[in-house]
């Protein structure tokens, strides 16, 4: 199963504290064990809320919200994308994880719902398609990165 595994904001994230350089060693060994382990399919930090915008839909109409956001429990500073056999595995992964921020921090963690989730709505076609996209996005990050 894939969980996206996301680290939840703080005060001093959406203030643009940076990590200090012994947090950043930290990650780098934890992100390195699951890479080694196969679990770590992708994994960013975010910017502050500040730097981003959210697009509100109601019926056809768009409204775009400029950051920051006030809520600081409800944003994320960063995720992971772990490949994993359940989610207590992905629960011992996080258990291993360095304390991602200064102070307290929460890191969440959410299953990715796989085409099989969908049922019967998810036609061959649909399934089609999606492997195209995934196929063609997959391509796109080889040439970024």
């Amino acid at each position: 199963m894939r969980v996206m595994v996301m680290v939840k904001a703080t005060k001093d994230s959406e203030h643009g504290v940076m990590p200090t350089e012994q947090l950043l060693t930290d990650m780098g060994k934890y992100n390195e064990e699951l890479v080694k382990a196969g679990v770590m399919l992708a994994g960013e930090g975010l910017h502050p809320s500040s730097k981003g915008a959210r697009v509100l839909f109601s019926g056809k109409k768009r409204t775009v919200t400029d950051g920051p956001f006030t809520e600081t429990k409800e944003l994320v500073a960063g995720f992971w994308l772990w490949q994993v056999r359940s989610m207590e595995e992905a629960i011992e992964w996080v258990k291993r994880c360095p304390n991602p921020m200064i102070d307290d921090s929460e890191i969440e963690i959410r299953p990715v719902f796989e085409a099989e989730d969908f049922g019967a709505e998810f036609t061959p076609e649909l399934r089609e398609q999606e492997d195209r996209v995934r196929a063609a996005a997959a391509q796109q990050a080889g040439k970024i990165n």
